[in-house]
Order: C-alpha cells, then sequence, then structure tokens
C-alpha cells in the first residue's frame, strides 16, 4: 500500500478517520499481574502511548494499516504538532530511539535544535556581562534552527516500512489542522498560561487568541489553516520546502523580526545526526537511552548505578530509607551534568566514566543512609579516564517488536511564543538551555559550565531522555517523559518500580515521584508521599517540598506476549491506544 500523490494521501487520512475505535482491550487480554490494582491498557499487535489521545489513535491506525512503529511515529508526531500545539511541533526539537527487532539493532536520532552561526559566546549577557533571561527566553536570540522535520524525515526514510511517504503520513495532522479542533480543558488551561507571551506576537495572536487578546472560550474551535498548507508542503516535497523554501525564509524572517539571529544558510544547513545510544545495565537488564547532547542517558545510568547496591525492594516503594537514598544517588548525577556534559561535537564528554560501575561505586561510598550531603559538599566527580513540562512524549511498538521512544520540545509552552507568520509554524526558545554564564541557572534551575556554553551551530544540553530496556535481549521498556530537569528522576523512577519494585506499567506511573537536581538543595515531593514518611526524610536532614505533578511518563512494557500501555494521568487528555 503505497501512497504518492496529493488525492491518495487524502484517500490515506481518510482512511485513518474511518478506522474503529479500539475497545477496552484491558478486558480482552490477561493482564499479567496477580493483583493488579490500576491496569494498564492491554494490546498484542501494537501499540501507541503519547500525550494526546487523537494523535495515539492515528499513530494505531498506521500501525493497523500495514506501517511499522517508525510509520506510526512519524505520523504521531506531525500529530501532535497540531493537536498538542503547546509542545508537539515543527518549529523545535528533539531526540528519537528506534528499535529494529529483527536486525536487533538500536539507533539514536539527534535532531535536537542548533544555535545559529552568528551566535557568540555571550550572547545571552548584558554590556555587564550579567545573565539578561528575556534574551534567551522572549526574544529572536532564543530561537534555535528547528530539528524536528528533518529528525521526522530521517527516520521515515531510513527505518520506515516503505510502504507510506511522508505526504501519507502528514495527511492526518493537516486535516486536523485545516478542519479545525475544539478548544478543550488542556488546551484552554495551557492558552490560559501562555496568553502573555502569546499576545506579544499578531500572528500568534491570531491564531491562539481572540481578537481581543482574551482566552478563547472552551469548546470554540482552534483552525490552523497556515499550519495545514506547511505540513502539505513538506508532505510534496520533503524537508527542502522546510528547510530552503518559502517555509524557510518566513521563519528567518520572523526571527530576525524578533531580534535573532538566524538566517537562511543557517536553516539550508541543518542536519539531524544518528549517534550510538549510551548503554548501561541493572538487574540483568540493559539499558538504552540518548546519548549527548541529552544529558538523560548518562545519568539515568549513574543513578540507576548507585542504586543497584542497595536491595531496594527490601527497603520498600517509596519507604523512607528508599527515597533518602535515591535523592542521594541524584545529587552528585546532577553535579556532574553540570560540570561535563555538552554537545559531543564541540566537548568531549566522558561518558564511560560517567556511567561505569567503579565510578558508581565510589559515590555510593560517600552516601550516608542516614544523614543527607548537603549540596555544599558536593562537587562534580575526579572522574577516571575511562528539560520541561513544555516538552513532550511518544511510545510505540508494533507487532514485530520494533519500536520508537521519542521527546521533543519548544522549551516553555508554546516555545517563544511566536508563530512564523504565514507559515503556523510556533517557534522555540531551545536556546535558553544554554549555560548562558558558568553557574547561572537557567529557567529550569540548572547550572552549567564552559561545556554548555553558547556557540556558532552547537546543540544545547537536554534532558530529554528517550529510554527503552531489554531483557535477555528482548526489547521490555518503551519509556520517557517531558518534565524539564525532572525528567532524568522521572524515567528512572519508572524502570525503578517495573524491574526493581515489579509493578505493572500503570501502577508504576501513578506512583508519587520525588526530585533532587543538587541544586537548589531541597527534596522535592509529589502529594501522595505519606506525613510520616516525610518526617522520617526531614529527620535525616531534608528539606522538603510538596509541589505539584512531575512529568508525564508514556510508557509501554511488553510482557508475557502482550503490550501494556500507561499514558500518564498527570496531563489532560492524554491516551493509550492499541489493537
Amino acid at each position: 500500500m503505497i501512497f504518492s500523490s496529493r488525492a491518495s494521501a487524502a484517500a490515506f487520512s481518510a482512511a485513518l478517520f474511518l478506522c474503529p475505535v479500539p475497545q477496552a482491550f484491558a478486558q480482552a487480554v490477561p493482564i499479567p499481574t496477580d493483583q493488579a490494582r490500576i491496569l494498564p491498557v492491554v494490546a498484542q499487535n501494537g501499540m501507541a502511548v503519547s500525550q494526546e489521545a487523537r494523535a495515539s489513535q492515528v499513530a494505531v491506525d498506521v500501525l493497523r494499516l500495514g506501517g511499522n512503529a517508525v510509520d506510526a511515529g512519524v505520523a504521531l508526531a506531525l500529530t501532535l504538532a497540531v493537536t498538542l500545539p503547546e509542545a508537539g511541533n515543527l518549529g523545535g526539537g528533539g531526540f528519537m530511539l528506534v528499535h529494529l527487532a529483527k536486525e536487533k539493532k538500536t539507533v539514536a536520532i539527534d535532531y535536537r535544535e542548533l544555535a545559529p552561526a552568528d551566535t557568540p559566546v555571550d550572547v545571552f549577557l548584558d554590556e555587564k556581562g550579567e545573565f539578561v533571561p528575556a534574551k534567551s527566553q522572549d526574544s529572536g536570540l532564543g530561537v534555535g534552527v528547528p530539528g524536528t522535520v528533518a529528525g521526522l524525515a530521517l527516520a521515515l526514510e531510513k527505518y520506515g516500512s516503505g510502504r507510506y511517504t511522508l505526504a501519507d503520513l502528514a495527511a492526518p495532522a493537516a486535516r486536523f489542522a485545516r478542519e479545525g479542533l475544539p478548544v478543550a480543558d488542556g488546551l484552554y488551561d495551557s492558552i490560559n498560561r501562555s496568553a502573555r507571551r502569546l499576545n506579544r506576537f499578531p500572528s500568534s495572536r491570531a491564531i491562539f487568541l481572540q481578537p481581543d487578546g482574551k482566552v478563547p472560550e472552551r469548546g470554540s474551535r482552534l483552525i490552523q489553516k497556515d499550519l495545514a498548507d506547511t505540513l502539505e508542503a513538506i508532505g510534496r516535497e520533503g524537508p527542502k520546502a522546510f528547510y530552503e523554501g518559502e517555509i524557510a525564509r518566513k521563519i528567518v524572517a520572523s526571527v530576525q523580526a524578533a531580534g535573532g539571529r538566524m538566517t537562511l544558510d543557517d536553516m539550508k544547513s541543518y542536519r539531524a545526526i544518528e549517534r550510538e545510544p549510551v548503554r548501561g545495565t541493572f538487574r540483568n537488564r540493559e539499558i538504552l537511552s540518548m546519548p549527548p547532547p541529552s544529558s538523560g542517558g548518562v545519568h539515568i545510568i549513574e543513578i540507576l548505578n548507585i542504586l543497584e547496591g542497595w536491595p531496594l525492594a527490601e527497603y520498600g516503594h517509596n519507604s523512607a530509607q528508599t527515597l533518602h537514598l535515591m535523592a542521594e544517588a541524584m545529587k552528585p548525577a546532577y553535579a556532574d551534568r553540570s560540570e561535563y556534559l555538552g554537545d559531543p561535537d564541540f566537548v568531549k564528554v566522558p561518558v564511560g566514566a560517567l556511567t561505569s560501575k567503579k565510578y558508581a561505586a565510589a559515590l555510593r561510598e560517600k552516601i550516608s543512609q542516614d544523614r543527607i550531603r548537603p549540596a555544599n559538599e558536593i562537587r562534580p566527580g575526579q572522574l577516571a579516564p575511562y528539560e520541561s513540562d513544555q516538552t513532550t512524549h511518544f511510545s510505540v511498538v508494533d507487532r514485530d517488536g520494533n519500536a520508537v521512544s521519542n521527546t521533543y520540545t519548544l522549551n516553555f509552552l508554546f516555545g517563544v511564543g511566536l508563530v512564523a507568520d504565514g507559515t503556523g509554524v510556533l517557534l522555540n526558545n531551545e536556546l535558553d538551555d544554554f549555560a548562558a554564564k558558568p553557574n547561572a541557572p537557567n529557567a529550569f534551575g540548572l547550572v552549567g559550565g564552559a561545556a554548555n556554553a553558547p556557540g556558532p551551530r552547537k546543540r544545547p544540553l537536554s534532558s530529554m531522555s528517550p529510554t527503552m530496556v531489554f531483557r535477555d535481549g528482548e526489547l521490555e521498556i518503551v519509556t520517557g517523559s517531558p518534565g524539564g530537569s525532572r525528567i532524568i528522576t522521572t524515567v528512572a523512577q519508572m524502570i525503578l518500580n517495573i524491574v526493581e519494585h515489579g509493578m505493572n506499567v500503570a501502577e508504576a506511573m501513578e506512583a508519587p515521584r520525588v526530585h533532587h537536581q543538587w541544586t537548589p538543595d531541597e527534596l522535592r515531593v509529589e502529594r501522595g508521599i505519606s506525613v510520616d514518611t516525610i518526617r522520617l526524610l526531614q529527620g535525616k536532614g531534608h528539606r522538603i517540598n510538596v509541589g505539584t505533578s512531575m512529568g508525564s511518563t508514556q510508557t509501554i512494557h511488553r510482557s508475557g506476549g502482550v503490550l501494556m500501555g500507561a499514558a500518564d494521568t498527570r496531563q489532560r487528555g492524554t491516551g493509550a491506544s492499541g489493537y
């Protein structure tokens, strides 16, 4: 079933929309757990889990019609650009892990945004050398060259089934954009939170706000005709339409009008890169995750390596002792992140040293079971020579065991808030993830140093952590999350909950989470951790901050011949679909 014309793409889109909606798979297939308190969605042939239910359904329809996990993932990502505009995107960037079951091969696709060629190291500082957050967060200077279109096109060209063109897979997204979507609670909340940012630009206000600048009413219709045209152009002409044609000229003009330095040459020269995943082990599983310029994979493995030396299952899930040790393992990992992580095309990142068991053992020896180590006593390790709630993740597994784990972002909700006039494309403010100056925290409180300094055509460091877990060489878990600096700890806890504590994927998702990022020196906990546990943690010296929810994991667990999926309930509108 190969489609190549606009008419056939429209037919394919119609076929997707006409596919029957799957019923409750949890009733059709037995769940391999004895006393499941919270039930995942279960299917046998394929599953997609994302932050937006319509996009998940599009992906499953692609699987049902013969596509593989990559085909479905590309369709899902393009649909999220329409149905989850605050995070799904064409004007941002991200990371994708692709697992090919037959070849037993996993690749990492880096389509992180690039700084323009004219990006000096002091681009976000004032004349006194002080960091000016508005430059990186609210102006065109913060806009990186978008990578999403290039990354999706690369994945489809090299690892798609060959049955579908980019036009086929863009067709459902274009249809959603042209026909419009109701402004439901989740989208209303996002627009309401970002109204000031969107109001600054007439092109953004015209799409997302009422003429008087107020938030649209719930149930009103969001129509994105320019975005539909852009999606169709990309489908017809491929990424060249985005990076070299009229769309590129409009993006560059909008960025420059907002004070940025991006040029047409910056757009034309953008390339997505294939990299080797970072690898580690935990409890006889193999962990594969995103390598630098993601910090996620390295530090998920570093944290798990430290924790592997203690019997956490015996201590109990989310007991005071387990949470104390988790927090103490998180601290040195984030300290190391501030020093060593950056764009590997510009700095040497000591991945092997940071992920070694020997290094983890040395860190573990410094951790007391009874008292905290204050953050001011922790420094980046002496190594031997050996991201935001504004991000979104999805996971896809097909009937053959091929899988996609993808996290991509605009950085803030709606990015910098700027729609490139005439394109419908929301632009990122991803360059805020650079360390504007040593020890100056970014919008997520993360600090960094020279390894992550701004520079020409550099990729800023990220916490995005698409991750896969393998058992005896077979795919077991596909997961990831948004959440800015909390992504790393969120993903680590999903793995711990399933592997160490024996939870089903839905229970693992619902369990309260904790987070410590070294600085500020506080242990953030979600509501749901008992008062008694908090008091015991305080007795060990922890400064506790009980806060709102953290992350939004979209996870698939493959076990016993079935796929079990859980879309995080911490955000509205999420959906797991299977067949």
